[in-house]
C-alpha cells in the first residue's frame, strides 16, 4: 500500500505515514514506505492474529491513561500548510483516540466524561508538525545536521505532547535496543504560516510560527500569573522568518540568505488570578507570597538564559481596574533587583541582563491614536538595535549574526494590545532586515508595497490563533493589525468577540481546563473510577440549582402570558406580576451567588477551592458573587503591600488567593 503524494523520506528517519492495524489482541504500527530496517510498534492488548484490514495515520500523538483504560491516540488526518528548508509542515486535522485495555472498556460515566474532554481538546486545538524540521525550537538552536532524533531535538516547553509520548520516551531510554524514536512525533501548538512575497522585483518567503508553553497551559481565567517553577500562563514565542528566494543559478536551492528574529510574551510573572463571578469584570487577586521573589528570580533567569538580554515591556493600565498589577509588578522587579545584579528598572543608560519598560497603551492610544505606539518604539530603538537578530548565508559556514536579547511583552491577558506592539516591532525589525540585504533601500519602508497587505494578514491571522488557545475568541484590535488603522467596524468586532470571550470564560472554560490539565499530565486519572465520580455530582445546595430552572420556567410563563390566546376578559397585570417578581428574585440570587454558577475547572478541585476561601496577604478588589451572608461589597483594611496600599486604587481587603500549581513535566 502506497502513501500519499506528500509521503517523503526524512534525514532522521521518522516515519511521515503509518499502517494501523487492528485486532481483539494488539494495535500494530507499520510504515507505509518500507526500508531495509523498518520495524513495527506493537501495542499488546492480549494474544491474536494481526488483522488484514488497516488504515492509514500520520503519527502518533501518545498514550494517556484514564479512569479505567489506556488509550493510544493517533493523527488520522493532516492538512499540509507549507513547505520550509525542504520539509513540509502539517496541521492535524483528525485524530483516533483508540482502547489499548481488553476484555472492552466498560461504559463507565467517569470514562465517558474524560474521553469527551480528550475529544474536545484535540478538536478545538491547532497542532502543527513536520516529519524533518524541528518546528519546536527556534532557528538559531537549530542543528541541522544532528543525527539525534528529533523528540530529543525539540525544545522541552514547546514539545506538547511530550507527557503522552513519556511512556515511549521511557522505554526508549531504558532499552536501547527497543528504540520507539521513529514512533515519537513532536507536536506544536502554536500556529504556523508561510507565504511568497515580492518587493522591489526581489522574492523571499514571510513566515510566522507561534509556541505555546505546555508548562503552566490553561484558559484565561483559570490560567494566571506564575508558578513557582518560574512559569507563567500564556507563554508564547513567536519567530517571524525571512527567507531570501533562491536564484534562478543555484545549484543547491538553498535560500542565499535566513533571518529570524523572536519575541515572548507571558502572564504577569506574579500570584495573581482573576475570580470568575459572572460580571463582566473578574474579581482581581493579587497574592503577596514568599515564594513570589523566588519564582519571578527564576523565570527572569531562564529567560536570560534561553534568550539573552531581556526588555520587560508592560502595557498594563496604570489606572483604574489594572493598576494593582501594574504596580505589584513593578514592586516584585525592584525587589529582585535588590538582590541581583544585572536588573535595572526604567530608562537611561546602557543596560545590562534585564530591563523594565512600562507603556500605558491605552492613555497614550487613546481616541484611537494607534500611531503613537511609535513612542515605545522610540524608547525601544537602543535595545532593539543591541539585541540584533539571527541572520544565516548560503555564501558563510557560520551565523553572519545572532540574536543576543528578547522582548517580553505583557499586558492583562497578553492578546490584544500585546498583538499590536508585538506586530509593530516585527515591522520594525523586518524593514532593518530587508535594508540589510538590499531589498529596501536605506529610508524606504514596506508601506505602500504589495507586501504590507501579506504582512498584516499573516499577524492578524497569528493574533487570532494565540488569542483563541487562551481566550475562545478571536483578537481584539485585529483591525489595525489587518488595517494599520483603528476603525469602527472593527470595534463592533471587539464587541462582538468581547461577548463571546464572557460567555465561555464563565460557562465553558471549566472543562477546557480540565482538559488542558489532562493532556498535559498537571492531572492523572486515578485507576479507580468509583473515586472519580465527584466529576460528575453537582454537590450545590437544591436552592442554588433550583434558581436558574425558577427564571427559566418564569420567561416561559411569561412569554406564554403575552403569546397565546386569551379565553378570559380577566386583566394579566396581576398574572405578569407574579412571574416578574419570580424572575426578579431568581436573577437577584443568581447575580449575588455568582461564582456558584461559574463552570469551574473539576480536576483540580482542590486549586478552586483555594480561590474561594483562601484569606492571606495580598490585593484582592472588591468581591461580588459570595452569596447573602458573604463578603460581597465590602472593603476592608488590613496590612498594604508596598506601594501597592495608596488610597487612591487600593481600595481592596489584602488576600491571598493560589489558583493551584502545575508541576514542571520533563
Amino acid at each position: 500500500m502506497r502513501g500519499s503524494d506528500d509521503a517523503q523520506m526524512v534525514p532522521n528517519g521518522l516515519h511521515d505515514e503509518l499502517a494501523l492495524y487492528e485486532s481483539p489482541a494488539e494495535y500494530r504500527l507499520e510504515p507505509v514506505v518500507r526500508t531495509s530496517d523498518t520495524r513495527a510498534l506493537t501495542v499488546d492488548r492480549s494474544t491474536g492474529e494481526i488483522s488484514r484490514s488497516s488504515r492509514t495515520i500520520y503519527g502518533v500523538l501518545g498514550i494517556l491513561s484514564l479512569s479505567t483504560c489506556d488509550y493510544l491516540i493517533v493523527i488520522t488526518g493532516r492538512e499540509r500548510r507549507g513547505l520550509i528548508f525542504g520539509h513540509i509542515v502539517y496541521r492535524a486535522t483528525d485524530f483516533a483516540v483508540l482502547p489499548i485495555a481488553l476484555p472492552p472498556v466498560p461504559d463507565h460515566p467517569v470514562e465517558r466524561h474524560l474521553l469527551a474532554l480528550v475529544r474536545t481538546h484535540l478538536k478545538t486545538a491547532t497542532f502543527w508538525f513536520s516529519y524533518g524540521w524541528d518546528l519546536t525550537t527556534k532557528l538559531q538552536n537549530q542543528q541541522p545536521d544532528s543525527a539525534a532524533p528529533l523528540w530529543q531535538q525539540a525544545t522541552d516547553r514547546f514539545f506538547w505532547n511530550k507527557y503522552l509520548h513519556s511512556r515511549l520516551i521511557d522505554i526508549t531510554l531504558s532499552d536501547p535496543s527497543q528504540d520507539c524514536s521513529k514512533f515519537i512525533l513532536p507536536v506544536l501548538y502554536g500556529s504556523f504560516d508561510i507565504r511568497p512575497a515580492k518587493i522591489n522585483s526581489s522574492s523571499f518567503l514571510f513566515c510566522l510560527i507561534s509556541r505555546r508553553s505546555r508548562f503552566r497551559a490553561g484558559t484565561r481565567y483559570f490560567a494566571r500569573g506564575i508558578d513557582t517553577q518560574g512559569n507563567v500562563a500564556n507563554f508564547n514565542e513567536t519567530e517571524q522568518l525571512v527567507l531570501l528566494a533562491p536564484s534562478s543559478s543555484s545549484l543547491s536551492g538553498s535560500h542565499p540568505e535566513v533571518f529570524s528574529y523572536i519575541q515572548i510574551r507571558g502572564s504577569v510573572p506574579l500570584f495573581w488570578t482573576e475570580i470568575n463571578t459572572l460580571r463582566y469584570r473578574p474579581d482581581l487577586q493579587i497574592m503577596d507570597v514568599g515564594a513570589t521573589q523566588h519564582a519571578l528570580r527564576a523565570h527572569l533567569m531562564d529567560l536570560k538564559l534561553h534568550y539573552g538580554e531581556v526588555v520587560l515591556v508592560n502595557l498594563v493600565n496604570q489606572v483604574g481596574y489594572e493598576m494593582p498589577v501594574k504596580d505589584a509588578f513593578e514592586h516584585a522587579v525592584e525587589e529582585v533587583m535588590e538582590g541581583s545584579t544585572g536588573l535595572t528598572v526604567g530608562g537611561g543608560g546602557k543596560v545590562d541582563g534585564i530591563r523594565y519598560e512600562y507603556f500605558d497603551f491605552h492613555k497614550e492610544c487613546k481616541g484611537m491614536r494607534w500611531d503613537r505606539i511609535q513612542l515605545l518604539v522610540e524608547r525601544l530603538q537602543e535595545q532593539l538595535d543591541a539585541h540584533g537578530w539571527f541572520h544565516v548565508s548560503a555564501n558563510s559556514p557560520i551565523p553572519i549574526q545572532t540574536q543576543r536579547g528578547v522582548v517580553r511583552t505583557n499586558c492583562m491577558d497578553c492578546l490584544d494590545r500585546t498583538n499590536v506592539v508585538q506586530s509593530t516591532l516585527g515591522k520594525r525589525v523586518l524593514e532593518k532586515q530587508l535594508r540589510v540585504i538590499g531589498i529596501l533601500n536605506e529610508g524606504e519602508g514596506i508601506d505602500g508595497t504589495d507586501f504590507l497587505p501579506i504582512f498584516r494578514n499573516v499577524w492578524a491571522d497569528h493574533a487570532d490563533y494565540v488569542s483563541n488557545a487562551y481566550s475562545g475568541s478571536g483578537a481584539l484590535k485585529a483591525d489595525f493589525t489587518r488595517t494599520g488603522v483603528r476603525t469602527k467596524e472593527g470595534a463592533l468586532r471587539d464587541g462582538m468577540n468581547s461577548v463571546t470571550r464572557y460567555l465561555k470564560n464563565n460557562y465553558f472554560d471549566g472543562p477546557r481546563q480540565d482538559a488542558f490539565d489532562l493532556m498535559t499530565g498537571a492531572w492523572a486519572a486515578r485507576r479507580a473510577p468509583s473515586m472519580s465520580t465527584a466529576l460528575l455530582v453537582d454537590r450545590r445546595p437544591l436552592l442554588i440549582r433550583a434558581m436558574p430552572h425558577i427564571a427559566a420556567f418564569s420567561i416561559f410563563m411569561i412569554l406564554a402570558g403575552l403569546t397565546l390566546p386569551r379565553t378570559s376578559e380577566y386583566s394579566l397585570v396581576y398574572y405578569h406580576a407574579i412571574w416578574f417578581s419570580f424572575l426578579a428574585v431568581a436573577l437577584f440570587f443568581i447575580s449575588q451567588h455568582g461564582t456558584a454558577y461559574v463552570a469551574w475547572p473539576r480536576l483540580n478541585a482542590s486549586a478552586v477551592r483555594d480561590v474561594l476561601m483562601y484569606d492571606g496577604p495580598g490585593y484582592r478588589s472588591r468581591q461580588h458573587g459570595r452569596g447573602f451572608s458573604g463578603k460581597d461589597g465590602k472593603k476592608g483594611g488590613g496590612v498594604r503591600m508596598g506601594h501597592l496600599g495608596s488610597e487612591k486604587g487600593s481600595v481592596g481587603r489584602m488576600e491571598e488567593v493560589e489558583m493551584g500549581e502545575k508541576k514542571r513535566l520533563e
